[in-house]
């Protein structure tokens, strides 16, 4: 056996004490020699300052040297920008899981680049993404917001999305580093995990869009591995500096830092500012000798080079002064979202052609009310969003169509409509917000689009205000109860045309800060309108802010479900199944299921879909099933339906996307990232609760996703890398070479012809094998893959490079076991028709 050390076939590079490194060109010395100069300008106090951010948002600015702020964004696949305002809309994209169902890296590039695009024109130097944390537990809350559970393709993905980014002048951060794999407790979980997982699975998700892609920062996570907190952890140094190159940022996650002991570590910013464990604490312990200078010096010195790279710092040119690479967002969004579309089953009802077809019944709540992104930090306001409902009226004729809701999803508050409220200040659509001090004099006051709010930075006084107010007019659409509340964590009072209708104080759930702002308990109280006739609606909220998120606030003011005919809501769907040529239902989950700050706790879908599905199915045939969720469901109904189409949140023009794949204008190009099982007992490693002790173990080692499934012999509903479209192909034949040395990178050629009527695309995927093998290996494993792309009766051939890097194993060092394996070649982990032999050899 041998030990080899190169990342993907690139040589690993020396331990970075300063910028300043042998392996720098002429060029990155000569720029390392004038950021030396700047730093030597800078007082100690002032290095220190540089270290932590100026607000929520921003680094500070130091005019003496010619630096201005740098300003972070969230968004992974949308940028918000600088506030959360539905007045300064972004666009929606579709979810990371959606994405990696595509499994082309030139889409996740062109994702990059368009988010750069929005930054830019958002003034946004930093967008904080990609998540490429593992799909390791399908129960993980941000399972949406990320690629995987394979490392690979997980990796290819992530470095060809911070290469898009990048391009365009704005540095991309891949986050969160390392094993922030589940919600539960993720400020103080410790995950154990051993060297061959991390190294094999968690760290090798990232090591591509770092060694490769040279990504500008990464984003340090809050849990800790192994008894050390991220921000505090030598993998800051290794395998992240020493190993990979990194010359970039380490930003922490929003509050992540605690003590002065991760300035010790390779953690270089502290977010958010101005307040942090550094600061005036820091300028103590370098004065003390506690922490070297030098170790100021260097970080300092990585956000001069950032801020250089990003346009920043005067006399340095900007990495790309404008964007390089533009196109169109919306027509953009709607190809990547059928793109990632993926069609599990049709059993020819599919495509549907809108002449022939007479009538469509379009049925469940998020037909109506389409989740496009999940809930958390990632969540941007779009300025329009097509829904299904939408955009099968547009394709088949509002007149052939039919809305029955069927059952509810959603718990808590929906906003109020924007065309259905009125500003009473000034008569425009909206809501009158005003800020009051306690002797109730108004302090700041602004007029919104939305009754679903959000301060994030931004400038309200949040801090300062001992009330805020929310005033707006509701003309309801219809005649009955509705249940009229609103979503927050204080104490809240609603006035119903000025007399007191509830008043309530609402405490947040579990300790999670995010999800107390970002996705907040309900009170509401039945209210009885009529059709046309408006009321005054007066919200009043008084709360303590208090700790890191004290000038922060969310908000929704709205309607809670009312669902008390719940059997009548199913049989008017089956009704209106019945009476049509075709069912088209769709399910999905929403903000409340789905969402950063805390996991699932059941694969079920909510409410009583599954009920909904099982009944339109028995009354029509021709029963199309559009699944809306970020992350896999239990689908109990999958068999007794004519078809399913898996469209994740699917961006603002998910409507028009699924409707482009229901008349076969576009092929559904999706292929599953993630195993979708048929029961969560099933599921092979689904923990995300630590135990006692606050610990929670990977205890399944390299043997997570489809590794695990393999491992145990179930199966799944769905396996990873399948899905269907509209051709047929038959897999020809696979080259390979017969021999390979450790650490080559080795072509292989795979044959396939488009046997069907229509241009189609497929997934080419190459798994290895190691029979016999004398260390614990996963039964197989992905090694690459490709998307290919055919005309009716086209024979191609594709070219796949395979680093023999991703053969070996993990033992203090890269290790290869010489000797046989066996390549796998298919379009699933479980559909590997072709195979050839590679005896790995040594060097």
């Amino acid at each position: 056996m041998s030990i080899d050390t190169t990342t993907f076939g690139t040589a690993k590079k020396a331990t970075m004490e300063t910028l300043t490194t042998e392996t720098r060109t002429a060029d990155e010395r000569a720029t390392d020699a004038r950021l030396q100069a700047l730093l030597a300008e800078l007082t100690l106090e002032e290095k220190v300052q540089l270290l932590t951010g100026r607000d929520f948002w921003t680094t500070w600015p130091v005019k003496k040297i010619g630096l201005r702020r740098i300003l972070f964004s969230d968004g992974p696949t949308g940028v918000r920008g600088e506030a959360w305002d539905e007045r300064q809309p972004s666009m929606n994209f579709p979810s990371a899981a959606a994405i990696s169902s595509s499994w082309d890296p030139a889409i996740a590039d062109r994702l990059g680049a368009a988010s750069a695009v929005e930054a830019r024109r958002k003034g946004v130097d930093v967008v904080l993404g990609p998540t490429i944390n593992l799909h390791r537990s399908p129960l993980g809350g941000r399972h949406f917001e990320a690629f995987s559970e394979d490392p690979v393709l997980t990796a290819e993905l992530a470095a060809a999305y911070v290469t898009g980014v990048q391009r365009n002048g704005v540095g991309a951060t891949p986050k969160h580093y390392i094993a922030n794999d589940s919600e539960t407790d993720r400020f103080t979980v410790d995950v154990k995990v051993g060297d061959r997982p991390l190294r094999e699975l968690y760290l090798l998700a990232f090591e591509k869009a770092i060694v490769e892609s040279k990504a500008w920062l990464v984003m340090s996570a809050y849990n800790s591995i192994n008894g050390a907190t991220a921000t505090e952890n030598d993998l800051l140094e290794t395998p992240l500096n020493s190993e990979w190159g990194f010359d970039g940022v380490v930003i922490s996650d929003w509050t992540a830092v605690r003590s002065i002991n991760s300035a010790k570590a390779s953690q270089d910013l502290v977010m958010p500012g101005p307040d942090g464990a550094w600061g005036v604490a820091l300028v103590i312990a370098v004065k003390s000798g506690q922490v070297p200078e030098t170790a100021i010096d260097r970080k300092v010195l990585r956000i001069l080079q950032l801020a250089a790279r990003v346009g920043a710092l005067e006399g340095f040119d900007a990495v790309a002064a404008e964007p390089a690479d533009r196109e169109d967002p919306i027509a953009f969004a709607r190809e990547v979202s059928a793109a990632g579309t993926v069609m599990v089953k049709n059993d020819g009802v599919l495509p549907l052609d809108p002449a022939s077809v007479k009538s469509v019944a379009v049925i469940g709540h998020n037909a109506r009310y389409a989740r496009t992104q999940g809930g958390g930090s990632a969540t941007v306001v779009p300025e329009k969003i097509v829904t299904p409902l939408d955009g099968i009226r547009a394709a088949f004729g509002a007149d052939n169509v039919t809305y029955s809701v069927g059952a509810m999803v959603h718990e808590g508050i929906a906003e109020l409509p924007l065309e259905q409220i009125t500003n009473p200040v000034t008569g425009t659509p909206g809501v009158r917000v005003r800020f009051l001090d306690p002797n109730g004099n108004e302090l700041f006051a602004e007029d919104r689009c939305s009754t679903a709010l959000v301060w994030f930075g931004g400038d309200a006084p949040i801090a300062e205000s001992s009330m805020v107010q929310f005033h707006t007019i509701y003309t309801p659409n219809e005649t009955g109860t509705v249940r009229l509340g609103f979503a927050t964590v204080g104490h809240g009072r609603i006035f119903v045309d000025g007399i007191l209708a509830h008043e309530a104080t609402v405490e947040a759930v579990g300790t999670d800060l995010g999800a107390a702002l970002l996705a907040p308990p309900a009170v509401s109280v039945p209210v009885k309108v009529h059709e046309g006739i408006p009321i005054q609606i007066r919200v009043e909220l008084t709360t303590d802010r208090v700790g890191a998120l004290s000038n922060t606030l969310g908000i929704t003011i709205g309607i809670e479900p009312f669902d008390d005919d719940r059997d009548g809501l199913i049989t008017q769907a089956v009704e209106a199944a019945r009476a049509a040529d075709v069912a088209v239902v769709v399910v999905g989950t929403n903000s409340r299921v789905e969402s950063e700050g805390y996991d699932r706790t059941s694969l079920e879908l909510p409410g009583l879909q599954d009920r909904l599905v099982h009944a339109v199915a028995a009354a029509n045939p021709r029963t199309i099933v559009v699944v809306n969720s970020g992350s896999p469901v239990l689908l109990p109904w999958r068999n007794e339906v004519a078809a399913t189409l898996i469209g994740y949140f699917g961006g603002q023009e998910f409507g028009h996307a699924l409707t482009d794949i229901l008349t076969g204008t576009t092929e559904p190009g999706g292929r599953l990232p993630t195993t979708w099982p048929a029961s969560q007992e099933d599921v092979p490693v689904i923990n995300v609760t630590p135990a006692a002790d606050g610990t929670l173990t990977y205890d399944e080692g390299i043997h997570i996703g489809y590794r695990a499934w393999l491992k145990a012999g179930t199966i799944p509903a769905y396996e990873f890398g399948y899905g269907l479209g509209y051709t047929t192909w038959t897999m020809d034949s696979v080259d390979a070479p017969v021999n390979a040395a450790a650490g080559a990178v080795i072509p292989v050629a795979v044959t396939l012809t488009n046997t069907g009527e229509r241009s189609g695309k497929n997934i080419v995927q190459v798994y290895a094998e190691k029979p016999g093998s004398a260390v614990d290996r996963p039964v197989r494993w992905l090694i690459a893959s490709t998307p290919v792309r055919a005309d009716p009766g086209e024979t191609v051939i594709t070219m796949l490079d395979v680093p023999t890097r991703l053969l070996a194993y993990w033992n203090n060092g890269w290790t290869y076991e010489p000797g046989a394996y066996t390549l796998r070649v298919g379009t699933s982990v479980s559909e590997l028709p072709l195979q050839a032999t590679l005896e790995l050899v040594q060097n």
